[in-house]
């Protein structure tokens, strides 16, 4: 089934609706840093003040083309944002040259060990179709090769772009 883009403003605290399989979809919102991912996988149109009590999946970073040139159409907007989704959050990434990982957490830089990495976000921008594929894996119970090399604090690497030329030529 081919999408129907349309092209929009990246709005904080917007409402996204991102298609998944089966006809489901679920939603995302817009955050000055990152978008936050709800547990809504649903059939059924959502209104926002009820997607943003659902739980928190997960927070990470997009490509602003995934909204701005409407991948995940915006369907309305919360403000103000939660508090609790502000604070700083540790992500990681890792220095291959030094052959050593480092966590950043509110302005400081620890060097760290794999196990200690576990279950935190790398530092990485996702593309469209590597989100709504990661968030099919969780809703289908299958597991997902870039969480999993996440989960092992192996940041993600070309893993991402598998789309790159399509998201340049919408």
């Amino acid at each position: 089934m081919e999408r129907q883009l349309k092209r929009q403003q990246r709005t904080v605290g917007a409402i996204v609706k991102i298609p998944l399989e089966d006809g489901y979809h679920t939603y995302g919102r817009i955050l000055d840093y990152g978008v936050v991912f709800y547990d809504a996988r649903t059939k059924e149109e959502l209104p926002p003040a009820e997607i943003v009590k659902k739980k928190v999946l997960f927070i990470t970073e997009v490509y602003d083309s995934v909204i701005t040139k409407g991948f995940w159409l915006k369907t309305g907007n919360i403000l103000p944002i939660e508090p609790e989704l502000l604070k700083p959050r540790p992500y990681y990434t890792e220095d291959t040259i030094a052959d050593r990982i480092i966590i950043h957490f509110d302005g400081k830089r620890t060097i760290a060990s794999r196990e200690e990495v576990r279950n935190i976000e790398c530092a990485a921008v996702w593309d469209y179709a590597a989100l709504e594929k990661r968030l099919n894996d969780y809703y289908k119970g299958r597991r997902n090769a870039e969480v999993e090399l996440m989960r092992i604090g192996r940041p993600l690497s070309g893993i991402l772009m598998n789309h790159k030329s399509e998201l340049q030529s919408v």
